[in-house]
């Protein structure tokens, strides 16, 4: 028993460590931004089937991302702790540089027409949906969330570098359309 509780604190010790070096590696890495997509992207559409997330201006496709969604990503999100991504037409309503997620973009989920549908069942919509990027400290392990799949409780998730681009060239108010 002294063997496997040794055993024990030394794993915890050495995940703590890798963490702790991942957050302090993720703090000094350099981002590649492109800057001639600042100020140009007014839509993004989300295709939960594709695993993709498209930045449009008016109407000209710009740029697409890989993502990952909730753990269960079928269908619309409709309460709180269902593990699905939302679908329909929101609008990102925020930014979060000190996310524990790497960096955030909020999604304005739930609308009206969601909280009016929770209600009637008696239970919570659910809320705080974002783009985001890898837990915090977990950069390293990147490859292993490419191979897990989705893994969200109903956000949308990219690359710690395809946020640090995201956060940088979305504006608070852009349009933001999930698709099946």
């Amino acid at each position: 028993m002294k063997m496997f509780a040794k055993t024990a604190a030394l794993l915890t010790i050495l995940i703590l460590i890798l963490v702790t070096a991942g957050y302090i590696m993720e703090q000094k890495k350099e981002y590649k931004i492109d800057e001639n997509l600042k100020g140009k992207v007014n839509l993004i559409v989300v295709e939960k089937s594709k695993r993709q997330l498209a930045l449009y201006h008016n109407n000209e496709l710009l740029k697409t991302y890989k993502i990952s969604l909730g753990k269960n990503p079928a269908g619309h999100k409709q309460f709180e702790g269902d593990s699905k991504t939302p679908e329909g037409i929101y609008h990102i309503d925020s930014k979060n540089p000190k996310s524990k997620y790497f960096l955030n973009l909020g999604i304005s989920y739930p609308n009206e027409k969601d909280k009016e549908n929770a209600a009637r069942h008696n239970k919570s919509a659910g809320g705080d949906i974002k783009i985001h990027g890898l837990p915090n400290g977990f950069s390293m392990a990147e490859p292993l969330f490419d191979i897990y799949g989705d893994w969200t409780e109903g956000c949308i998730a990219v690359s710690n570098n395809d946020m640090a681009e995201l956060y940088e060239i979305i504006d608070i108010g852009t349009k933001i359309e999930i698709k099946p």
